[in-house]
């Protein structure tokens, strides 16, 4: 038996380092789901709003960076620009 899972691309998964591992670990005993969730898929390689609504995203962003709690949980600035994210799920 195969199964096909359509958008799956095994060269673009990255391997997740261990400090990321342990800021998803802090968030998963923090009882921050959503957010150790947001965090698998940018440590991954993925664009979290793909997977969850927009507006659900920038609550959690506000949530868990702008309020002081990020330092721990954040992954450089860089390779994030939480404004100029572009959703697939509003489509005209």
């Amino acid at each position: 038996m195969s199964q096909d899972i359509t958008g799956y691309n095994p060269s673009i998964s990255k391997k997740i380092k261990t400090e990321q591992i342990e800021q998803i670990i802090k968030a998963i005993i923090g009882g921050k789901y959503s957010w150790a969730c947001v965090l698998v898929l940018q440590f991954s390689g993925y664009n979290p709003t793909d997977y969850i609504p927009y507006r659900t995203y920038i609550r959690l962003l506000k949530n868990n960076r702008l309020l002081g709690n990020s330092e721990q949980n954040q992954p450089p600035m860089a390779k994030v620009d939480r404004f100029d994210i572009k959703s697939k799920w509003l489509r005209f």
